[in-house]
């Protein structure tokens, strides 16, 4: 599988008394790694990025282990998992090289901000996107 990493800082503040992450920063954590992802794909200007932006539609969160607070980043690894149309799904990974924290899955739409529409996915964000599916 090809996937864009993300090594993830962790803060202070994301952690509640006991030192655990809170989990609801998991999609925090999923938006970071995925923006990080998309810029070199989406374009630099603002009209250009409000012409070509994607939304999430949906999030699906599976928490498999307590992360805790440490100094060390945590990789978010994120991959196409389809991308078709107007409709992109992403997978994603929180771990380290011991234990997977999360796994999750989005879907996307890709979405004209000035119309309020959807609209297709054009080749060159396809063959951005290219990279990180399994082929």
């Amino acid at each position: 599988m090809n996937t864009y990493t993300y090594p993830l800082p962790l803060r202070w503040a994301d952690a509640d008394s006991y030192g655990h992450v809170n989990n609801s920063l998991f999609l925090t954590y999923l938006e970071e790694a995925r923006t990080r992802m998309f810029q070199d794909m989406l374009p630099t200007d603002e009209a250009g990025r409000r012409q070509r932006a994607f939304v999430v539609s949906q999030s699906v969160v599976d928490y498999r282990a307590p992360l805790t607070y440490r100094e060390e980043p945590v990789d978010v690894e994120v991959w196409v998992v389809s991308c078709r149309g107007a409709r992109l799904e992403l997978g994603y990974a929180i771990r380290d090289a011991e234990r997977t924290y999360a796994e999750a899955v989005t879907k996307m739409a890709a979405y004209d901000l000035d119309t309020g529409r959807l609209r297709r996915i054009s080749e060159a964000e396809l063959e951005f996107l290219a990279r990180y599916t399994d082929s």
